[in-house]
């Protein structure tokens, strides 16, 4: 192996590590989610305690796959195909961060109402389906940016009307909910956790939307489809 091969390689080594990172960052994610929706679901205050305080595992990733990426830059200076991934990665890693906030923010307001809240099931269950949305759209943007699969992330858009749809319904069932103050108090704080999932469901959509990216060279908006598609640098 001669000298530039070797260099080749390793450059290519740490390209591939930095997009493993950067995945493994949505495992997080869902790990994160799964366990914020068991809090949410058995009103657990201890384990909504857990996951705020592992958000911390989530931000040392952020930075982590953020250094990584500015030190590969300054040293490579990948260019075409490369740069487009690398752009991507930095894209996709900010989403990582922002769904790992938003469990952390539905965790928060799980103590809100204290231990035993006045939970009404017709708000709870929808906030339940909600997060099985999320984790399905988390997961399979993940899939779609590691198969470069425009298909799977394409699909995210179908998926993500649902999680809209069910936010719709969380608000409208808590404004009429009754005129209990605990019980509305409980219910406007669950609007607040429908749109942290709402908010999840989005920026996998916007994974998504970097797998098409980095797949073809074209970036769109799935949300608006009739927004210009803007080419990337040439192969």
């Amino acid at each position: 192996m001669t000298p530039n091969s070797g260099t080749r390689q390793q450059y290519r080594d740490e390209l591939e590590a930095l997009e493993h990172a950067t995945l493994g960052g949505i495992d997080l994610v869902v790990s994160q989610l799964d366990r914020v929706t068991e809090a949410l679901q058995h009103q657990d205050v201890e384990l909504a305690t857990m996951v705020i305080v592992d958000d911390d595992r989530l931000d040392g990733r952020y930075l982590e796959v953020n250094q990584s990426i500015l030190s590969l830059l300054a040293l490579q200076a990948p260019v075409a195909s490369d740069l487009r991934l690398v752009a991507a990665l930095l894209h996709v890693i900010k989403h990582v961060e922002r769904m790992g906030d938003q469990c952390v923010n539905i965790a928060k307001l799980i103590p809100l109402s204290g231990h035993e809240p006045p939970v009404r099931e017709e708000v709870l269950a929808r906030l339940i389906r909600m997060s099985a949305c999320a984790r399905s759209e988390v997961t399979q943007a993940k899939r779609a940016f590691a198969e470069r699969n425009t298909e799977l992330a394409e699909d995210l858009v179908r998926q993500d009307r649902e999680i809209n749809r069910l936010n719709r319904e969380v608000f409208k069932v808590a404004i009429e909910i009754g005129e209990d103050p605990d019980t509305r108090e409980w219910a406007m704080h669950m609007t607040m956790v429908a749109r942290a999932f709402e908010r999840i469901g989005d920026n996998a959509v916007d994974v998504g939307e970097q797998a098409v990216f980095v797949a073809t060279g074209l970036f769109r908006e799935f949300s608006a489809p009739s927004a210009a598609q803007l080419p990337a640098t040439p192969q």
